[in-house]
Parts: structure tokens; sequence; C-alpha cells
């Protein structure tokens, strides 16, 4: 077979149009092939699997797996500035080295001192014995004890703590290396009582936690949401993580739903379902049918709050014969109404996330990423090279359209956005021949209005990547740990790497906020207080606020 032919080529316009015709045929029998020839041999596998025989062993290949980053074509470069380390370190001590006189003439002048900072660290134990003063009243029959200062609790110290949490949920160390390091220094401490440390008695964080969350939601109209998965005592949930560039809040549920992602976005909180005047438009917009819309407005009393249990119970009542997806999707609606008519957090106005179903109809508006987009595109494989000349220079022309857009974040033009509309319907309408291309080029042509959202609200990004990188450090966590053995451990994992990950955008050193609260010093501003502040001065939600 000729991979090299170019039907452009091709004088007579009848045969040419047969030539692609059947180059496209050609294309799409290569993709079914490759996909029935996987699938058989995943059938094959099972067979002998369920023969008590072993299936074909997986060895990688020599050969990467495609690669569906698009960090070379969208990636600008800038101009290095290397700034000074040595302006950015506080001097703990000064000290005067002075010179043996003996090696010196007579003449010798004293010309000053030439400074140079060294840096150090002290890692070493600091045991206390605490003689606590004990009296005893006869009269009252009661003994008065002295207390341990705020932070000494049990045996270990609050820099020990600090430590601890740092180590662990920063650092990323395992717990079995984190007790190394305490008993290499000289630490006697158990694994039972590390762990201790890590998860119990931490009410202090989880309700900085729960005002840095409300804080962030607070800060901007928009957030951006991911999710990945995590393991909790053997069983496989789901860890989102919402955010913005001034916080990061993760937030592990049994399920990644549309109902999880409402929770999500009341910070964890129990979901409540309410049948509203918009009820009605959210299920026609979630694809229920006319007749059950009708049959719940008129049985469902509007403003009556309910929990998810009564809610099932009166469709299972009234509604015996409601299909597992109608109900779904009911539920989705009813609870998303109950979402925009409550105002005890924030109400999210706009999210940034990729193109999965779950994120659909929560806001008010949706952006979606373009890398994401980019991504059908790198899995197509051309075997004719007319066919990848097209697919290679569509993408030259995607990423000089996603470097325009970056452009105009910067230096918003309505005129420049009305060129950038009519440059995305040129590109994504114009029809290559190479039938794939086409289709893809079709299913973006279809989100038009989610991924030119910047052109509405130049604040937001044109990616997810703030989201993508947070879920990642869940990843490396769950490489480093595996899982959470108990729900209060997945709570501790899901507050500290929300506190670590902020704190990191805020440029908040953790060592020193961890020993801040765990003295119950307080010297320190709280997160939530540093995102308001951010907030005022960014005003990232200046396109809503110049909307009529």
């Amino acid at each position: 077979m000729r991979e090299d032919i170019n039907p452009t080529s091709i004088q007579d316009p009848e045969l040419r149009t047969i030539v692609v015709g059947l180059m496209n045929v050609v294309e799409k029998q290569q993709t079914m092939i490759a996909q029935q020839a996987a699938e058989l041999q995943r059938l094959r596998d099972e067979i002998k699997r369920l023969k008590g025989e072993q299936g074909k062993p997986k060895i990688k290949a020599n050969t990467t797996s495609p690669d569906l980053s698009s960090e070379k074509q969208r990636r600008e470069s800038k101009p290095h500035r290397k700034s000074s380390k040595q302006a950015q370190i506080s001097i703990d001590r000064q000290e005067v080295v002075k010179i043996d006189q003996h090696h010196l003439p007579p003449d010798a002048v004293f010309k000053g001192y030439q400074e140079v900072v060294v840096q150090e660290v002290l890692f070493r134990t600091e045991n206390i014995l605490f003689r606590k003063e004990k009296y005893y009243s006869p009269r009252e029959r009661q003994t008065y004890l002295a207390s341990l200062p705020a932070g000494y609790e049990g045996q270990f110290g609050p820099g020990v703590r600090a430590w601890v949490l740092a180590l662990y949920y920063e650092g990323g160390m395992s717990e079995p290396k984190i007790l190394e390091v305490l008993q290499t220094v000289g630490v006697q401490i158990s694994a039972g009582q590390l762990s201790d440390l890590l998860i119990k008695r931490q009410e202090v964080f989880h309700a900085e936690c729960a005002a840095v969350v409300r804080a962030g939601l607070l800060s901007s109209p928009w957030q951006h949401l991911d999710s990945t998965s995590t393991r909790v005592n053997g069983i496989n949930q789901h860890c989102h993580v919402l955010c913005n560039p001034l916080y990061s809040f993760y937030c592990t549920l049994p399920s990644k739903d549309r109902l999880s992602m409402l929770r999500v976005l009341l910070a964890g909180a129990t979901l409540r379902f309410q049948f509203t005047p918009q009820t009605p438009a959210l299920l026609e917009q979630l694809g229920v049918n006319p007749i059950w819309i009708a049959l719940l407005s008129y049985h469902l009393a509007e403003g009556d709050v309910l929990t998810e249990e009564q809610l099932d119970t009166q469709l299972s009542q009234r509604w015996p014969k409601m299909g597992p997806t109608v109900r779904r999707l009911v539920k989705d609606g009813m609870a998303i109404a109950s979402y925009h008519s409550q105002s005890a957090f924030p109400v999210v106005s706009l999210l940034l996330c990729d193109d999965a179903s779950q994120f659909h109809v929560l806001t008010a508006e949706l952006a979606l990423c373009w890398v994401h987009e980019f991504r059908h595109y790198k899995k197509l494989l051309p075997r004719f090279s007319h066919h990848s000349t097209l697919l290679q220079d569509f993408g030259q022309q995607f990423w000089q359209l996603y470097h325009d857009l970056l452009s105009f974040r910067h230096h918003p033009d309505p005129a420049q956005a009305a060129a950038l509309r009519a440059r995305f319907d040129q590109l994504f309408t114009h029809t290559s021949g190479y039938q794939p291309l086409d289709e893809c080029k079709a299913r973006t042509l279809a989100k038009r209005e989610s991924l030119l959202m910047v052109l509405s609200h130049p604040e937001i990004l044109l990616h997810n990547n703030p989201a993508e990188l947070a879920a990642r450090q869940r990843v490396r966590k769950r490489d480093v740990s595996l899982q959470a053995r108990t729900r209060e451990g997945i709570e501790a994992w899901d507050t500290f790497q929300s506190l670590v990950a902020t704190a990191k955008k805020l440029g908040i050193n953790l060592f020193s906020y961890f020993f801040d609260r765990i003295t119950q010093t307080f010297a320190l501003p709280s997160l939530a207080a540093h995102i308001s502040q951010r907030a005022a001065d960014l005003s990232l939600g200046s396109s809503w606020q110049q909307a009529p």
C-alpha cells in the first residue's frame, strides 16, 4: 500500500473524491482492527484465567505509549531572572571571627568586616523533665496539679509534632522513614505513637481547613475542579480537588458522580434536595422526560428542603416504576437547585474543568480545558502521510489560537474577542478530508462557548493545570503510603494536604505555621485571613463585577 499518496495531486475531481473516501475507509478499518485485536487478547486472557491457566504476561514494550502531553506546543519560553538567595535568609545570630594578632605584621590597619552568611540546621533532642507542682486541700479533699505549657501533650513536645506533620504531609516521607529519622536523633517513639501524632487530636487544623475552603470560595466566583482515585481501607474512592490561585481543598468521597461534585462545592457538607422554580429547567437540561417533570412539579411542594433519605422515600412511594436513571437525574436536579438557593456557602458561578459529564449543569457557566481538548487529537494515529500532514498543520493552528487567547487575557479588547471567535469558527468548521480529524473538530465546535469562556472572563485560565497538579500530589501520597486505613486517617490526609497546598500558594512557612497552632500561640494570621487579603488585591472576579 502506498502510504505517501496525496489526493490533492489528482486532477480528476471524481477520482479524487473516490480516493479520499477509500483513504478514510482504510483509516477507520485500521483503528477498528487495533481495537478488536486488543479486545480479542483480553478475552483470551480471561478464558485462560477461568480455566485456571495464565494469560499473556504483562511485559511493557520497549516503545512508550503515545505521549498525550502538549507541554512543548503550548509552553512559552520566559527570560530567566536569577534572584539573590541571601536576601531571603533571616539571620538568627551574629558572630565576629577574629584574626590571631600574632600572624599580623606591625603596620596592619583594621579595615572593617567582610560579611559571610552561613546556613546551619540543628536537629537534636531537647528532652525536658517537667516538675509539676502538686497541692492537696484536706478541707476540699481535692488535689491541685500544675498544667503543662500549651502544646506539650503526652510524651512529645510541639517541636516533634510539628516536624512529624511537616515531614509527612509536606516532605512526602513515609511513616517508617520518619520513624528512622526520629530514632536516629534519639527520640524514643513507636510506630503507633507516630501514627497518632499524624491523625489524632487535629481539631484545630480541621477547623482551619474549613475556614480555608470558605475563604477560598469567597475569593473568586470561578474555581478549578478535578478528581483522582484514592484507596481507603482497601476500597476504591475518589479524591476531589477544588482550587483557585489562592488555595486548594482536598475532599475524599466514595464516588465521583454529580452529587459528589456538589458535596465538594459545599466543602463536604451533607446535601439537601429542594424543588424550586428553577428545578424544571434544570431537569430539562439534564435530559429528564417532560412527563416526569410535569408530575414532579404537580406533586412536590416548592421550598421544602429534604434529605436524601426523605427524597428517596417520596420517590419510591409516589413513583415506584421510576427507573434508576431518571431517579438519579431527578436527585441531581433537585440537589443543584438546593445548592443555588442556599446561603450557607458561597455559590460558584463558573467551573473550570475537563469535559466529564459530572461537571455539567452544576454552575451557571462552564469553562473547558484546552489541554484536555487537544488530547483527543493526539490519540489520532493516521496511516497515510497526507493525513499526518493535515493533523500536524491543524495542531499548529490550534496552538497558535491558544497563544493568541493567552495574549487576550493580558490585554482584553472587544474587537479582538470577535476576531478570535471568527478564527475559532473557521478552524473547526473547515473540513480537511481526513474523516477522524473532521469528526474531532465537529465535537470541539459543539463546545465552542465553554472553550471561549476566557473572552467573557479574562481572569480565568485556559487550562485546568492547578487542579491537575494538586491531584498529582495525592497521587504521590498514594505512591508513598498506598492508602488510609480509617475514615479518621483519610480526613487527616484531606485536611493537611489542603493546608500544605494553600500555605505554599501563599508563601507561608509550614513548620512555623504548624508549631504556632500546636503551641496555641496564634501569633501567625490564619490562612483564611491571608486568602481574604490577597483576594482583595488580585480582584479575581473583576469581569463579574463589571457585568451589568
